[in-house]
């Protein structure tokens, strides 16, 4: 995953909400999210829900109600959250941020739309082994 594209907006604050699930972010252009931690885990950027090319993506389940457990920066351009459920291998870019927040209607249509074509509902527990997508960044 790349790092900052030059003249990228840089997170300025960030606040994890347990009670409503939420992260938010401020960026340095005056945008600010209010990211679902569901989002964040079915997005998530890592190998185990990407897969390691296209095709081999995993449709995530049962995330509706996934807590984030903790969140530490990774050097100046990204943050590595640990999950409720143990996840915890993906890397957060400020980028990748900041499309999961500006492109979160988008990309709640593509998690349903993923669902249906995997024939799982939201709230399955996991498959073992199941196809789909997420965003592509």
């Amino acid at each position: 995953m790349a790092g900052l594209q030059a003249g990228s907006p840089t997170p300025e604050d960030i606040t994890v909400h347990n009670a409503s699930r939420v992260l938010e972010i401020s960026f340095s252009d005056g945008a600010s999210f209010r990211i679902p931690f569901e989002l964040l885990r079915v997005c998530s950027p890592s190998a185990e829900v990407q897969g390691h090319g296209p095709g081999q993506e995993t449709v995530q389940t049962g995330k509706r109600h996934v807590d984030l457990v903790a969140i530490e920066p990774v050097g100046n351009y990204a943050v590595q959250p640990t999950f409720s459920d143990g996840h915890n291998t993906g890397l957060y870019t400020w980028d990748y941020l900041y499309l999961l927040g500006s492109q979160q209607d988008k990309l709640w249509q593509d998690y349903f739309a993923q669902l249906e074509a995997a024939g799982v509902k939201r709230d399955d527990p996991m498959p073992e082994k199941a196809g789909g997508h997420c965003a592509s960044h």
